[in-house]
């Protein structure tokens, strides 16, 4: 019958949420075009039971419980933006999305003659047939690397790369040739600045097409002084995708299909969570999309006792119209169970959690993010996550020219 009034009342949340209440006036000189001169001085604004206070990042120890635990997304950015020309002269710019096939993105980085990749494709009108092809070199290794078209996908089309010969793998040539995927509302071309400051410092998993940003803000002297205070450091892998930056276009949540994006945890991480208990500080909405999406994921194991991996992906609802049984320690436990039982260190899976509005959080205490587009599901995570305050949050950085998005400032929102 719990699951049934659930469902009741996620019905009626989902009729009465309008879109229209999660805007705001965003002028083109509010985006911050590029990163400010040192990570650490961007200006962090802190909301805590219903105040607003203004500082800057550099200083963020003073705002964090000693006890409490940082979990960063460790996800790295590749340099997805391939461009080529064909012998008349047109550009053809191939955006790398995720692998076709080899599906796995770690076999697809280490493949040393070809891949089939799932890509966007800029211009595309002028490349109807025939192979695309940039010549490079790393080091001694001289190489060539072609794209011919494949098949189309709703999200674009699939495209085989193939560079046989060259004794390099994928990874090694998409990092020398590809050029770093900056958000398209900076309207502007990638710069090598980007290479380095649209990355966080900690980055070490490809597969990310768009900056977990809210960690580009971090620099050593915050991580040393954060230690110092008595705070702990974990990580989570999710590999955020262009879907990010897609605006909820749709006047229902209903009709709204949230994209898919790849996660992974190690046993370290949960043995980690357990032991301390501590208050948890998520750093970044993808940090908090995970977090949440493996306790959904215990909740799977909770029912099926021994689901299978496809078993194990969270979807967009999933948060919504089941009810929570578990604690957070009671999930950390099964998901440790679940790996002890399979033999695994790491485990992964896909999700497509939505969060809104009247969702109920199980997993994080406060959350570092920057400030997001509006009408974007990012936007309604922080709703959910502070409730109505976020309209205050939002009114306060506006008018105190706080430089918004991803290369913008930084929030630390603790939860009612």
């Amino acid at each position: 019958m719990a699951e049934e009034d659930n469902k009741l009342i996620f019905e009626s949340i989902l009729v009465n949420l309008d879109i229209s209440d999660y805007e705001y006036i965003l002028s083109p000189g509010m985006i911050a075009k590029f990163p400010l001169e040192r990570r650490d001085r961007s200006k962090l604004l802190i909301y805590r039971n219903g105040e607003i206070e203004q500082d800057r990042f550099m200083n963020l120890e003073r705002y964090t419980g000693s006890g409490s635990t940082l979990v960063f997304n460790n996800s790295r950015v590749i340099q997805a933006r391939l461009e080529f020309y064909k012998d008349s002269g047109a550009k053809i710019e191939v955006f790398c999305l995720e692998p076709y096939d080899p599906p796995d993105l770690e076999i697809a980085f280490q493949s040393r003659q070809s891949v089939l990749w799932k890509c966007l494709i800029g211009n595309r009108k002028k490349w109807k047939k025939g192979d695309l092809s940039i010549k490079g070199r790393i080091g001694n290794h001289e190489f060539t690397l072609s794209a011919s078209l494949k098949g189309e996908i709703p999200e674009g089309a699939i495209v085989k790369f193939d560079w046989r010969g060259s004794g390099l793998t994928f990874g090694e040539i998409l990092e020398s040739t590809g050029i770093t995927p900056v958000p398209p509302y900076l309207k502007r071309k990638a710069q090598p600045v980007d290479r380095i400051r649209y990355q966080t410092i900690y980055s070490k998993e490809n597969g990310s097409v768009a900056a977990p940003t809210a960690g580009l803000h971090f620099s050593e002297e915050v991580l040393s002084r954060l230690k110092k205070r008595g705070l702990c450091f974990t990580e989570i892998t999710l590999h955020t995708g262009i879907g990010t930056f897609r605006p909820i276009q749709s006047d229902s949540l209903s009709d709204h299909k949230m994209h898919t994006e790849c996660f992974f945890i190690s046993r370290n991480t949960l043995e980690k969570l357990l032991e301390k208990r501590h208050p948890v500080i998520s750093v970044g909405t993808t940090s908090l999309r995970t977090l949440e999406s493996i306790y959904w994921m215990a909740h799977t194991i909770y029912r099926k006792k021994n689901p299978g991996p496809d078993e194990l992906r969270i979807n967009q609802w999933d948060g919504m119209i089941n009810k929570p049984v578990l604690s957070f320690p009671e999930a950390l436990e099964l998901l440790l169970d679940y790996m002890h039982r399979g033999r695994t260190e790491r485990l992964g899976s896909m999700t497509r959690l939505m969060i809104i509005p009247g969702y109920k959080f199980n997993t994080t205490q406060a959350l570092l993010t920057n400030f997001h587009m509006p009408r974007s599901s990012l936007l309604l995570l922080v709703a959910a996550f502070i409730g109505p305050g976020w309209k205050r949050v939002y009114r306060y950085a506006v008018e105190n020219n706080f430089r918004l998005l991803s290369y913008g400032d930084s929030s630390l929102l603790f939860r009612e």
